[in-house]
């Protein structure tokens, strides 16, 4: 029935405008002229494709031993920056290590000199007691050569009174005063 009705509006002749005409005749060239843009468009997007997939194939190429080169480079420098670090530790371990040692050995210094000072001044102390005493002794011995030898004896000072030398005669008491001094 569906055949009948198209036979049926083919055969019978429709009054039709000049305008109707143009617009079926403007209809059927955007029609043929979108189909012919669509062909088109789809030869240039395979076109497109192609060149892009040969683009790619090129790119990997050519970048292929590129990125190996950079990855190889990549895993150099890892490489030499761990050794930079470890040597960095060792020598931060090592400056540690000598200073520890430095700041032991100027404590001992220290406890060493405050040692030696301390035995300079008992040295010292005992010098100067056993100068004295030799002084002392080299006065005595002086004085008793001088009585010795001197003809008048020394007396006995009475209670309280300082001793009483007599000097012999033709002897300057100011002159032994100062060679009993500088002895």
């Amino acid at each position: 029935m569906q055949m009948s009705l198209a036979l049926a509006l083919l055969q019978v002749p429709i009054p039709r405008d000049g305008l109707s005409v143009a617009a079926d005749i403007a209809i059927v060239v955007t029609s043929l002229a979108v189909v012919i843009l669509t062909l088109v468009g789809a030869m240039f997007l395979i076109r497109l494709n192609g060149a892009v997939t040969e683009m790619r194939i090129g790119v990997r190429q050519n970048l292929g031993p590129v990125s190996d080169r950079a990855r190889s480079i990549s895993d150099n420098v890892e490489f030499i920056t761990q050794a930079l670090r470890t040597d960095v530790e060792r020598l931060n371990a090592s400056v540690k290590s000598l200073t520890d040692r430095l700041q032991l050995a100027s404590e001992r210094m220290e406890e060493r000199i405050e040692e030696f000072n301390a035995l300079m001044e008992v040295v010292q102390t005992e010098a100067e007691d056993l100068f004295l005493d030799t002084a002392s002794t080299v006065r005595g011995v002086r004085a008793g050569a001088r009585s010795i030898g001197s003809p008048k004896r020394h007396r006995s000072p009475p209670a309280g009174d300082s001793p009483v030398v007599e000097e012999p005669a033709g002897v300057d008491p100011d002159a032994r005063a100062g060679a009993a001094e500088e002895a």
